[in-house]
């Protein structure tokens, strides 16, 4: 099956069918978060580090870095962004913007092969970045709406992710470097907007077999309890096939739904992750000590 490769300088990732599912951390974006825009405006990247490294220390593959700033000159700070993160960590990152120039130069700035996002289905779009991807020989994120909005039924939105597919390959990008975004919608607004979700990547990996993500805190956004029923989208999404998604790995109920997911699907082979993870020290070491303490036979 479709196995897409990002790489940083020194380490890959693969994003594809029976891995482990990749967790993308979203931490480094300052959309809705003031304190970190305001900071990264005046030129203080300190906030950045620090979010780089503890959601690789959570367990994020990747790294999704986003600069997008109000009256600021994103393609400086996102290149910048980009240098820093990768001086401090070595997972692959998601090189993210809407904007043009910025992508530019976060390619630029960046050492590997990155994941590129985004892209949508309006033609003037795919023929502004499409070739910025190729060149790089990069990967793209392709967002299933295009200039007619996003679309309530799946069916149309997999007819975008087909056309951004196709007109990918025109410029020599292979579907194995597109991931899909089947958009993820509110459920608090959209009552269907999980099975909207899960019908999408079911056919996205069926039919057109790519690899899929997702802007996973969405789904939750305005209910209690969020994380749980982040946690228990993305368990849902991925028995459907999705393959990775850009959220908090800090957040432990959406974590443990990942792990118990991979366990299930049979991505953690012989459960090694979430026993390494969930094993308590304190009995790995009494089995030690009683072990230790056995008589020999005299």
């Amino acid at each position: 099956m479709t196995d897409t490769v990002l790489s940083s300088a020194t380490r890959e990732v693969a994003i594809g069918f029976g891995r482990p599912f990749v967790m993308i951390g979203e931490r480094i974006n300052p959309t809705g978060r003031q304190l970190l825009a305001e900071e990264m405006k005046a030129g203080d990247f300190s906030r950045v580090e620090a979010d780089a490294i503890a959601q690789v220390e959570a367990g994020a593959q990747m790294l999704d870095v986003n600069a997008g700033i109000p009256l600021a000159d994103e393609p400086a700070l996102l290149a910048r962004a980009i240098k820093l993160v990768q001086s401090v960590t070595d997972v692959p990152l998601a090189i993210d913007s809407s904007i043009i120039e910025a992508l530019e130069a976060g390619i630029t700035a960046y050492q590997g092969k990155p994941l590129v996002n985004s892209v949508t289905g309006e033609d003037e779009v795919l023929e502004r970045v499409l070739p910025i991807v190729a060149k790089a020989e990069a990967a793209v994120v392709a967002i299933s709406n295009d200039d007619t909005g996003i679309s309530e039924d799946p069916n149309v939105r997999f007819e975008v992710a087909k056309k951004i597919v196709d007109r990918a390959s025109d410029h020599g990008i292979p579907a194995c470097d597109v991931v899909v975004d089947p958009l993820v919608m509110p459920i608090g607004a959209m009552g269907t907007a999980g099975q909207q979700v899960f019908t999408l990547v079911r056919r996205l990996r069926e039919e057109l077999k790519v690899n899929t993500t997702c802007g996973a805190s969405n789904v939750s956004f305005g209910l209690p309890n969020r994380h749980a029923v982040t946690g228990t989208f993305l368990a849902m999404a991925i028995t459907q096939g999705m393959t990775s998604a850009i959220m908090n790995p800090m957040h432990p109920e959406v974590k443990t739904a990942i792990r118990a997911a991979d366990v299930l699907t049979g991505a953690d082979a012989d459960c090694a992750v979430w026993i390494r993870e969930h094993r308590e020290p304190s009995a790995a070491g009494a089995g030690r000590e009683r072990r230790g303490s056995r008589r020999r036979p005299s």
